[in-house]
């Protein structure tokens, strides 16, 4: 909590939360390590060389994200629009925000950082440990992520939303027991 957030604390409620003592990086335990490596998608905010913040969409399967420690993490960049913000924003800083959702049971985490890239080419290792047989072909750079600190947000206000993979193991029951109902009616007429 910086001063300027302790004042807006001030300001608006007449109140503030104690400081935290500043403690060595955080290490994240099973709680968010289980969460990470569930995720198939998360945001990426850099900041740019005039300090505007820059968000992106990353995604993959499930697990893409790989947990190298508790104190590191990683994921294959794969090819895409060819405007590689992120990673000209990281050649001059290598501060990052990842933003983990899970919009079904509404829960996210925020996890502060430092990153590094490594040319994937100059790596084969880490692109084998790092992307499936499927996506190893499309992989440029690897992104390795020093957490600095994590916190999970409330939960309030987070809509749920569902995948469609959700959405159907929630209706398969559904779907079965109307066919056997199906099959009865059938077998009455």
């Amino acid at each position: 909590m910086t001063d300027s957030v302790r004042a807006s604390q001030q300001k608006y409620y007449g109140a503030l939360r104690r400081p935290v003592p500043p403690s060595a990086n955080d290490a994240l335990s099973e709680p968010e390590i289980a969460f990470i490596r569930s995720r198939d998608s998360f945001y990426l905010a850099t900041l740019s060389e005039n300090d505007w913040p820059y968000i992106q969409h990353r995604g993959g399967p499930p697990g893409f994200l790989h947990v190298l420690s508790a104190a590191q993490l990683a994921f294959a960049d794969f090819k895409g629009n060819r405007q590689l913000i992120s990673t000209g924003n990281l050649a001059r800083n290598d501060r990052v925000c990842l933003f983990l959702m899970d919009y079904s049971r509404r829960a996210r985490l925020k996890i502060l950082g430092r990153a590094k890239m490594l040319d994937a080419r100059a790596h084969p290792e880490l692109v084998v440990r790092l992307a499936g047989p499927e996506l190893r072909r499309v992989v440029e750079r690897i992104f390795i992520v020093d957490v600095v600190a994590f916190d999970w947000n409330c939960p309030q206000h987070i809509v749920p939303r569902f995948t469609a993979d959700e959405v159907a193991d929630t209706v398969a029951p559904l779907k079965r027991r109307i066919a056997e109902l199906e099959q009865q009616v059938k077998g009455k007429s």
